[in-house]
């Protein structure tokens, strides 16, 4: 994984368009009173994250996809592990991991929404 690539920018939550400035604010998506706050501008090369109002309503889509492919795998490997349990208490159980999880998925799906959009430049 190294710069220039769009799962860099994914996985380290940096600028879209240069990789070095911050995208989201409070560090890290834990951070419940800033949970999915982006900067208006990347502090490195002042190129601007919202490009027009309402551009991350799109982020909803990846957040969905997110959502179901962390269901699907979890009850998949249940399955698989062959875990016998009710399921109720699978529903539960998967619930319970979904919303320990759901502030990273916010965060995620924001910066891959704005990555399908911006590409990197590189300054020189």
């Amino acid at each position: 994984m190294c710069k220039g690539t769009k799962l860099y920018s994914i996985l380290r939550r940096k600028c879209s368009h240069c990789h070095e400035g911050d995208f989201v604010t409070g560090g890290h998506p834990y951070n419940l009173k800033q949970m999915g706050d982006i900067h208006k501008n990347c502090s490195v090369c002042n190129e601007t994250y919202t490009t027009e109002t309402g551009f991350y309503f799109g982020s909803l889509y990846i957040s969905c996809a997110l959502g179901t492919t962390v269901v699907v795998t979890i009850w998949l490997a249940l399955i698989i592990l062959g875990v016998k349990i009710e399921i109720i208490s699978k529903i539960i159980g998967i619930s319970v991991v979904w919303l320990l999880i759901s502030p990273l998925m916010h965060s995620l799906s924001k910066i891959i929404w704005a990555n399908i959009f911006m590409n990197y430049k590189l300054n020189k």
